[in-house]
């Protein structure tokens, strides 16, 4: 009996030591492997630039003007950054600027000249040869009446004088086409007032959609500011939706303030606001860029008359330019006389002179309102446009 409790207790015994060597083994497996330790005297790796203390890479820093800020309600705003202020730029010089110019403007005028002096130097100067030359000039749209007039003058100087020579006929010719265009009228734009008035000068452009008359308006601006005056820019085109933006950017060029309003809002009332703040602030000059009426419409050109007489409660219109594609040619003219019925002209600006435009113009529309071409244009540049110079439009027609 003895010796069977012996034998069960030492089963019993080992037993338990075999268990507990198996839950051991377990164990020990599914311990994770133990690190490393580092070696002895081996420092910690430094953070490297850009990387937190703990090796994380950090977010990029931001300006101040990406900063949310708290506003006094508590909300968040986002500081934007003020915008640049535009670059004044400084305009060429008008005194000599269509002399400069004189080259573009050749280009497409010499055709009149040259072919008038191949006529003029034909050996026998027949009644067909005095046809072609009165041709010639209609076709460069001088108008029948000028045209007539010059054939007769240039008939009866050759024939007294008896000029064969090239020299003798291109002076002739000159001295002719220069009585013709108008050496002798005053051609300044009229910005200065009369008397001792404490106001402006006011400028009315007045003129078809799309003979560049909002276009005309900024570089005048341009003209002016050159000649050392400071300009205030009335936008009363209010039913064209760019006209505004487009003179308060050419006004912003030079350093000319745009009195505008709101869009298809009355013309009249920003064109008197436009005199009414160039008086206050001591202006010297207002530019008053009027809508572009078709000429058909006779509702439209009442308003602009109605414009006109607006202005006039401050004070009179000291200049009022019609502006005309030249390259339009005698329908142009249309356009002259019934804008010259609404409103007084009293000077012409002629555009687009350096294109299919012909030479003759100046002396039709000239002829036609009584009144001078005082500037014109030659080109898409901001100093295109310049004041009319007779001799050095002639010499452009004629050529060297």
């Amino acid at each position: 009996m003895e010796i069977l409790i012996l034998a069960v207790v030492i089963a019993v015994v080992a037993l338990g030591a075999l268990t507990g060597l198996v839950v051991s083994s377990r164990r020990k497996k599914a311990l994770p492997p133990r690190p490393e330790s580092p070696a002895v005297g081996t420092p910690p790796a430094e953070p490297r630039v850009g990387e937190d203390v703990d090796g994380t890479p950090e977010s990029p820093g931001r300006t101040i003007e990406e900063v949310d800020l708290p506003d006094a309600s508590g909300a968040t705003t986002t500081v934007e950054p003020e915008p640049a202020p535009p670059v004044l730029e400084t305009p060429e010089p008008t005194a000599g600027r269509l002399v400069r110019l004189r080259t573009r403007l050749s280009r497409s005028q010499n055709s009149l000249g040259k072919g008038l002096l191949t006529l003029l130097s034909r050996e026998h100067l027949d009644e067909d040869t005095w046809e072609e030359i009165e041709d010639t000039l209609l076709t460069a749209d001088v108008g029948v009446a000028p045209t007539q007039e010059l054939v007769e003058r240039l008939r009866e100087r050759v024939r007294v004088l008896g000029t064969r020579t090239p020299e003798g006929l291109r002076a002739l010719l000159r001295e002719e086409l220069l009585t013709l265009v108008g050496p002798d009228e005053d051609r300044a734009v009229r910005t200065e007032t009369s008397g001792a008035e404490d106001r402006p000068g006011v400028v009315l452009v007045v003129g078809v959609n799309g003979t560049g008359k909002t276009t005309t308006t900024g570089k005048l601006a341009r003209v002016l500011v050159a000649d050392g005056k400071s300009v205030v820019l009335g936008a009363a085109d209010t039913f064209r939706a760019a006209a505004a933006d487009q003179l308060q950017t050419w006004g912003e060029r030079v350093g000319a303030r745009t009195v505008r309003g709101p869009e298809a809002g009355d013309p009249a009332s920003v064109a008197f606001d436009a005199v009414k703040e160039g008086t206050a602030e001591g202006a010297d000059v207002v530019l008053i860029d009027t809508a572009g009426r078709l000429h058909t419409k006779a509702g439209l050109m009442d308003e602009l008359g109605k414009v006109k007489r607006v202005v006039e409660k401050q004070g009179p219109v000291d200049e009022v330019l019609l502006v005309l594609d030249a390259t339009t040619g005698q329908n142009g003219l249309v356009q002259a006389r019934v804008f010259a019925e609404v409103v007084n002209i009293t000077g012409i600006v002629l555009t687009k002179l350096d294109g299919t435009a012909k030479g003759g113009i100046v002396v039709a529309v000239q002829r036609e309102l009584g009144v001078p071409v005082k500037l014109i244009g030659l080109g898409e540049g901001a100093d295109d446009l310049a004041p009319f110079e007779p001799e050095a439009f002639v010499d452009a027609l004629i050529g060297d």
